[in-house]
């Protein structure tokens, strides 16, 4: 498969490079567009700050399941790409796209009901649960563009292609500095909705960006709408994507749980905890996403080479993404140490939150180098398709 060699033939380092640098770049500014969030919603209050973190652990359940079952789809059409088995890529390809609808669909419904129990268990009440709903309903609402999105980019990942989502991502930035305060403070027709325009802005920003991404996987030829037959679900096919995907869902989903459970503890605290937790939680991403860059490089090398039976190359992207990955640690622990009160205090200028903030980071960094660890080796695994260890890492960490 020509559209694919360079990735069984060229020299990794320049791979790892080429793919890790705008699937980074991307990342950075998904993270900044969630920065923009946690932003306007503290214009709004410090209890918008809180509703957003305590949203933002059912949006992470969301992007987590996304993430995993996306990670099984490339995993699969590299695996077959690498084989030079085409017609096969392309089933994936297709039945991929319907099933995370299908994922959609069931989180939409889960999420409307059990976020409100959720959040009680959280502790929010009155308008600070009013708030927390108004936000997180109108993201569920929304899913099935998130899935449709993580679905069309695993296909591109499946081929090197990490510039078009980073595109969409970059894009989403820059849209989101505009229509966030256009749905918070409202404008000529456009009536003021508070938090509720910040999760709107969210998915009307996911819809522009699934139709740019379908049309960049049209190019690839992988999927086409000539035979309408090749979406429908496919037991074989569906057996696959959820043998491949569950481990690494259930390791987001764990995650997930895991940060409810941290969350319930941090709200013990009150209000100004929770606001700090989240400001903290989401600069500490900052500094992991060129690690999770270059995870992304690792699965697309990964899942081609051993599906062409290349072997050498699989040991060579492993050993040179771990040595890249630590550099990388290296650098965000010292930064956060040097500079994270500043940045955190950017945010919100209660010098309690700060304080809260501040504490996270500065105990969070010293495991910098297991998250790296952690993302490539998850990448391998998932590549190689032994991905049931995932799950085992993941309840290991969160006992």
């Amino acid at each position: 498969m020509k559209q694919n060699s360079h990735l069984i033939n060229d020299d990794i380092s320049t791979l790892l490079k080429q793919i890790t640098i705008p699937a980074s770049t991307g990342m950075f500014f998904n993270t900044m567009y969630n920065v923009v969030d946690t932003f306007y919603a503290g214009l709004i209050s410090t209890q918008a700050i809180s509703a957003l973190s305590l949203s933002f652990m059912i949006f992470f359940t969301i992007i987590g399941l996304g993430y995993g079952f996306s990670s099984a789809i490339t995993a699969l059409i590299g695996n077959a790409s690498g084989r030079s088995k085409r017609f096969l890529a392309s089933l994936y390809a297709h039945k991929g796209i319907f099933f995370m609808q299908l994922v959609a669909l069931v989180l939409t419904l889960v999420g409307f009901l059990m976020s409100p129990y959720l959040f009680t268990l959280l502790g929010a009440s009155g308008a600070y649960m009013d708030m927390a709903l108004d936000y997180i309903n109108i993201i569920l609402a929304g899913t099935i563009f998130f899935m449709t999105n993580f679905a069309l980019n695993a296909i591109l990942v499946s081929r090197g292609d990490t510039k078009s989502y980073r595109n969409t991502l970059i894009f989403g930035f820059f849209a989101n500095l505009v229509l966030n305060p256009l749905f918070i403070y409202g404008f000529l027709f456009i009536p003021a909705m508070g938090i509720k325009g910040i999760a709107l802005s969210t998915v009307l920003i996911q819809l522009i960006n699934a139709l740019y991404l379908l049309k960049k996987v049209m190019y690839t030829k992988l999927v086409h709408f000539e035979k309408i037959n090749y979406f429908f679900p496919h037991k074989k096919v569906y057996k696959e994507m959820i043998t491949q995907g569950i481990p690494s869902s259930m390791n987001m989903l764990i995650m997930s749980i895991g940060s409810l459970i941290l969350m319930y503890f941090v709200s013990l605290y009150g209000v100004k905890a929770v606001a700090g937790y989240g400001i903290g939680f989401r600069v500490e991403q900052i500094m992991l996403l060129p690690a999770l860059g270059l995870s992304s490089a690792v699965l697309s090398l990964v899942s081609n080479n051993y599906g062409a039976r290349k072997y050498d190359r699989v040991q060579e992207t492993v050993n040179k993404a771990l040595k890249y990955g630590f550099i990388i640690a290296t650098f965000g622990i010292v930064f956060l140490y040097i500079f994270g009160k500043m940045i955190v205090s950017q945010f919100d200028s209660d010098p309690i939150v700060i304080g809260f903030g501040y504490d996270y980071l500065v105990v969070e960094v010293l495991i910098f180098y297991a998250y790296v660890v952690l993302f490539i080796c998850v990448s391998t695994l998932q590549g190689i398709k032994k991905p049931k260890m995932i799950l085992y890492i993941a309840l290991y960490r969160q006992i």
